[in-house]
């Protein structure tokens, strides 16, 4: 597969009157099969590239924007070369070729800017899309196909009175907190109603491409959502759940039977309301000011409209991927896992105290290849009593962190939420898939997660961070060495 893909300015009708100027990713097949490239609506998103494990793929990224960028393929096994970090950005009027071999398993990815310090604006104007990949396992599963196979990219913005994005109108605070919306976005539009047929069965693939804002999923009626895939990869079973935390930039695959529905009947997705720790409070007063959307608060994210009748034959397997979960016998440090501190010191955000190096790495950060390791990644703090005694002078104050690492997908073998607040954890626990191949994991304040990951294939220096992209931006992000 070989692929033209350009960042561009553009305008898009949005709302009525003035048109909104956006960045966006334009996608151009120039050889390959033609379901390759696929665009997502008639938004401002970049198109859904589709590809399958095994093939090999071109992209010739062109930066036609006003300040230099590069593309990550979040999720991707690839080289370092290949993986978008901040060292290989490009100006404008440059071309980065990338060129690697889809190693991937079936899963929902994405792609988006990576650049140091403007990775949160350039994908609020607009820059990202979704990479999806499959494999002969998910092809024999016959799971819903074409048309009933429907990509949902929920994201939040903020316009002014001339149609135009507003991006930290707060300044520092929106930094620290993240930066929220006031209106919810679907596939880059802010129409949110999605027509499906009643009497059929669809794969509903959910990606939070927010730069911030996390969400509590749920159907308003009380369904519960049927979860067969997070992020890289299917699970190995479906699981039923009253609702979602879905993360900043996780993905979940959901399996929606409308078979019984009848014609004219609607369901609406909300997220519902949860506590998010002290920050996201404070953030949610601010809000509540600003006519915002506070985080936490409950509000209608995505309305789907039968109004259309038809049939399909789609059937929900009981089984669906071979799971084959890393053995922790087998982690290097299984006795001794390397740990990584979320928390904020001298009013900025860091990871184990360090901030942002373009190409600096620690003893600690260097792994060897071919070796299976134990990260504990904790968000420090998040006590009710931590964060009233130290919240206010800087080195207490705790909101949630999705962690993302690159490179690889890991397993989840323990989330510890001993220091959770009781308030917080019973808000959303019933949320969360430790289930399945993930990329990105939500810590709420106070939690800690065990992961077990294997470096292989490449060396090279790759990066993991928070994935609230303003902290990401402020220097929440570090560089590991595979060696």
């Amino acid at each position: 597969v070989d692929i033209e893909l350009t960042a561009k300015e553009a305008n898009v009708q949005l709302l009525p009157g003035s048109k909104t100027k956006v960045w966006m990713f334009d996608g151009n097949l120039i050889s390959g099969d033609k379901t390759a490239v696929q665009k997502l609506g008639n938004g401002y998103l970049g198109p859904v590239i589709r590809v399958k494990k095994g093939q090999k793929i071109r992209i010739r990224f062109i930066n036609q924007l006003p300040e230099e960028s590069i593309v990550h393929w979040h999720g991707m096994h690839v080289p370092e070369k290949d993986d978008g970090h901040p060292k290989d950005v490009i100006g404008n009027g440059e071309t980065y070729i990338y060129e690697f071999e889809i190693m991937n398993r079936a899963g929902t990815y994405w792609f988006h800017p990576h650049p140091h310090g403007r990775t949160g604006p350039q994908v609020y104007n607009g820059l990202a899309g979704l990479f999806i990949v499959t494999d002969d396992e998910e092809q024999q599963l016959k799971l819903p196909s074409g048309e009933y196979d429907v990509p949902i990219v929920i994201q939040d913005r903020l316009f002014d009175g001339n149609n135009q994005l507003v991006y930290l109108s707060r300044g520092r605070m929106d930094r620290m907190n993240g930066f929220l919306g006031n209106r919810i976005l679907i596939n880059g539009n802010l129409n949110r109603e999605l027509s499906l047929k009643s009497g059929c069965v669809y794969r509903l693939r959910f990606l939070n491409g927010s730069n911030s804002r996390f969400y509590k999923l749920a159907w308003e009626d009380g369904t519960p959502l049927i979860v067969i895939g997070k992020d890289g990869s299917l699970l190995d079973r479906p699981i039923s759940m009253p609702y979602i935390m879905l993360g900043v930039a996780e993905r979940v695959d959901l399996w929606l039977d409308l078979s019984e529905r009848p014609n004219g009947s609607q369901m609406v997705m909300k997220s519902l309301s949860f506590s998010p720790g002290m920050m996201g409070m404070m953030g949610g007063m601010r809000n509540r000011r600003r006519n915002n959307l506070p985080l936490g608060s409950t509000y209608d994210v995505l309305k789907i409209s039968l109004d259309r009748e038809g049939s399909n034959n789609f059937q929900l397997p009981q089984k669906l991927a071979v799971f084959n979960k890393l053995d922790p016998a087998t982690a290097v440090n299984r006795s001794n896992p390397r740990t990584f501190s979320f928390f904020m010191r001298r009013m900025r955000w860091t990871i184990s105290g360090r901030t942002w190096e373009m190409t600096g790495v620690t003893e600690d950060e260097t792994v060897k290849l071919n070796t299976t390791e134990i990260w504990e990644i904790v968000n420090s703090g998040g006590s009710r009593g931590m964060m009233m005694n130290r919240g206010m002078m800087g080195g207490g104050m705790q909101m949630p962190h999705p962690f993302h690492i690159h490179h690889l997908q890991f397993n989840i073998l323990e989330r510890d939420v001993s220091g959770v607040d009781s308030r917080i954890w019973n808000s959303v626990k019933d949320g969360f898939i430790d289930s399945g191949w993930q990329d990105t994991v939500l810590l709420m304040p106070g939690m800690k997660v065990k992961l077990i990951m294997r470096f292989e294939d490449f060396k090279g220096l790759f990066l993991y961070h928070c994935h609230n992209l303003e902290h990401e931006d402020m220097g929440m992000m570090r560089n590991f060495k595979i060696e």
